[in-house]
């Protein structure tokens, strides 16, 4: 797509940039209006600076709506992605024909499609690959890899907030969005060999995010080759089975059994404090990593702890 062209520059006017943002996510609600005029570039730096919230709630309305493809390529035509989001612009044609590796800019709009509607999934849909561009590299066998791309992308969030101040005002969203840009690979490198343990570390470490995370994973499967999407969303799937079959089984039986709690207050004369709690959480997060089984008798975790007191804060 060839960049677009700007108009005779006038006097900057935010209302002309607002205008067409405005036909962006009308387009893509399937309500347009009537072609604005072309904005500057000006116009959109004016209008970012001039009321940012009202600006993000135009993108809210592309990336929320039923054909976000479609509203983001108007933002594209329109120029308001090169001026307000040029990490998301370089992906634009990254890929297509250069090298072995599908156009970064058409997988993403395709994940933001295929995401669940919800704002935090949507928008981590849109930047979950802005690190791919400054990332690239191609191995000697012609290989195309992105070494670190999800850390890098993490960070670039962290400079588009900053610069735009969009997200900030809403720090629940911005931290969500962030952890699954950050994240977003993890889901899909589940294996069915996963010990339970793993699967419950895995479930602990994402946490609140857990079930925005797997759906942005499902979305992030855009390979046209059916028999692989659909091997793809099995593991997904079954990692979430799994997630929620132990999450039950720990609710019927925890991991620790009752009582270990006094066993290591007697070991240690130890009176009632936080300091219990923290060395159950430490026993916790040793089964998750298969140091010791779970459900063991009282006496093999107290003698856990003494193997090591200092690392339980002994």
């Amino acid at each position: 797509m060839h960049p677009p062209t700007e108009p005779p520059q006038t006097h900057a006017n935010a209302d002309r940039a607002m205008d067409a943002l405005a036909f962006a996510a009308a387009s893509a609600e399937g309500t347009p209006l009537a072609p604005p005029p072309q904005a500057t570039s000006e116009d959109f730096r004016v209008a970012i600076a001039k009321d940012p919230l009202r600006v993000r709630g135009f993108f809210d309305r592309v990336v929320m709506s039923g054909d976000p493809e479609l509203g983001l390529d108007l933002l594209l035509e329109a120029n308001a992605l090169g001026v307000l989001f040029p990490e998301v612009h370089a992906m634009v044609g990254f890929g297509d024909g250069e090298w072995r590796h599908k156009d970064v800019w058409k997988h993403t709009k395709q994940v933001v499609r295929q995401a669940v509607p919800r704002i935090e999934v949507r928008w981590a849909s849109l930047f979950h690959d802005i690190g791919k561009v400054k990332t690239r590299s191609i191995s000697p066998d012609g290989k195309v890899h992105f070494f670190g791309h999800a850390e890098v992308g993490a960070r670039m969030f962290d400079k588009i907030d900053r610069r735009l101040n969009l997200f900030s005002p809403e720090p629940a969203l911005k931290d969500t969005v962030r952890f699954l840009v950050l994240h977003h690979l993890r889901a899909n490198q589940y294996e069915p060999s996963w010990t339970d343990s793993a699967v419950r570390r895995f479930a602990r470490e994402l946490g609140e995010h857990l079930d925005d995370l797997l759906c942005l994973a499902r979305a992030d499967i855009t390979t046209k080759r059916p028999e692989k999407k659909r091997k793809g969303l099995n593991q997904i799937d079954e990692l979430g089975r799994r997630i929620t079959e132990l999450a039950e089984e720990d609710a019927k039986e925890p991991p620790l059994p009752k009582g270990v709690g006094d066993e290591i207050m007697k070991a240690f004369s130890l009176k009632p404090s936080r300091l219990i709690g923290d060395i159950k959480k430490k026993l916790e997060d040793a089964i998750a990593k298969d140091e010791i089984d779970a459900r063991l008798p009282n006496e093999d975790y107290v003698a856990f702890v003494k193997k090591d007191p200092a690392r339980f804060g002994l």
